[in-house]
């Protein structure tokens, strides 16, 4: 667990934002349609192993700004001899340069190390009103330099499009590396990989507290699935719910105090509100049907879950003061994991379509829905970016399960998660 007190070390962030209206309604609304031409300049440094980190630095960075769809970037064998002078003010930067390029956009980087102490400056330009954006400068241990990057990643979104990226957060999943299924988290783009649990047993259906670094997961180490609360930083580690039966899928609530599970204590499959230390508040559902994978509204009001009331999977939400119920999915003969976005706008879930799960993507006030993947391979488990622009899921195309990030619209899919591993049930956390 030493890996994770790392995490003790992010990131000072210093220096103020500068406003520029040019940009500020720029929204994302069709990733890979609204491209702006960026132009992504080598990371000034003055040593060798500065220059390592700042390669690092601007990978990590243009990763994350073309997983956006927001971006074309500018060739680097086009950049002409001034690109490698660093360039923190606008006085230094050769607009006229980065324009004949067709660059709309300059992001400029300096990197010092001291001994394991790093220090990152950022700049974002606009290079039609040739004049500064934004700026950042990061401080912290040079093994963070990965953050620094996804900081920025996340802040450039923000500059632009008045919503910060997701790129800076974790997502937890679970994989069988050591032939048990155990509980791992990975960065977004699939760095540090780190093993969370040594059950040595069944492990399943992470999911992060909204505020507080820690996950909910059930677990058989027991022998019974039960349901535990592991503290990230410290590796603490407690059982919140081992009652008789099943004690699955716990999502906690928007406001990290509530959880909601499925217990089987009453002899049927049913929704619950556990409160603080995993007392047990209510029972929400009362129907001979099995419902599981409850999934909170933001707004904490309502959840939305799996029923077989009507005699196959369908998704339904439970009004929580009024406890009144409603049918959400009435297409498909089999719908399941539902996952709310952080904006309230969408449900994610799985669909059985011919032989295949597939996501869908169902908005919640018109019924609208959209197919996001196709072919073959089962794609299961959806949860979604904090900032609701990208979905993460597990892939078991090939033969064998992975995890994959895509766009809201279902472009982009990615593999992250480790190659030749057997790696499912994905959760993505908040921002860190």
């Amino acid at each position: 667990m030493t890996g994770l007190t790392n995490y003790r070390w992010l990131l000072l962030f210093i220096l103020c934002v500068l406003p520029c209206p040019s940009w500020a309604e720029l929204e994302i609304r069709a990733p890979g349609q609204q491209q702006l031409q960026l132009a992504l300049a080598p990371v000034a440094a003055q040593s060798p192993k500065e220059t390592t980190a700042g390669r690092k630095l601007r990978r990590i960075l243009q990763q994350d700004l073309a997983l956006s769809g927001l971006f074309q970037f500018t060739p680097r064998s086009s950049f002409f001899s001034a690109a490698q002078k660093p360039a923190l003010h606008s006085s230094q930067v050769p607009f006229a340069q980065w324009r004949l390029l067709g660059s709309e956009l300059l992001i400029t980087g300096q990197v010092r190390q001291e001994q394991q102490r790093l220090t990152v400056n950022w700049r974002l330009f606009d290079v039609r009103q040739q004049r500064l954006l934004t700026g950042k400068r990061y401080r912290g241990k040079a093994s963070q330099a990965r953050y620094m990057a996804h900081a920025f990643a996340d802040h450039v979104l923000w500059r632009l499009t008045g919503k910060e990226g997701p790129f800076n957060s974790r997502i937890a999943y679970i994989g069988k590396a050591t032939g048990h299924k155990e509980l791992y988290i990975m960065d977004v783009n699939g760095a540090h990989n780190l093993r969370l649990t040594n059950h040595q047993s069944l492990v399943l259906n992470p999911d992060f507290a909204p505020h507080a670094k820690e996950v909910l997961f059930t677990s058989y180490k027991q022998g019974n699935p039960d349901l535990y609360r592991k503290e990230l930083y410290t590796g603490n580690e407690a059982v919140v719910s081992s009652r008789e039966g099943l004690n699955i899928a716990g999502r906690y609530g928007p406001e990290g105090r509530r959880v909601a599970l499925t217990l089987s204590k009453d002899g049927n499959s049913e929704l619950y509100l556990l409160g603080p230390g995993g007392r047990l508040q209510k029972r929400l559902t009362h129907y001979w049907g099995i419902d599981v994978d409850p999934s909170w509204s933001p707004d904490g009001k309502r959840l939305a879950f799996v029923s077989e009331r009507l005699g196959r999977p369908q998704i339904f939400t439970l009004d929580l003061k009024s406890q009144d119920v409603s049918q959400f999915t009435f297409n498909g003969r089999y719908n399941a994991t539902p996952a709310w976005s952080p904006n309230g706008k969408w449900l994610a879930f799985s669909r059985l379509v011919d032989e295949h799960f597939q996501i869908v993507i169902q908005h919640v006030d018109s019924g609208q829905e959209r197919q996001l993947t196709h072919g073959s391979g089962n794609k299961e488990h959806p949860r979604w970016s904090p900032d609701s622009r990208f979905l993460v899921y597990s892939n078991d195309a090939g033969g064998q399960k992975s995890i994959y990030i895509m766009r809201r619209d279902g472009t982009a899919a990615k593999r992250i998660s480790p190659a030749n591993s057997d790696c499912s049930h994905p959760a993505w956390s908040g921002r860190w």
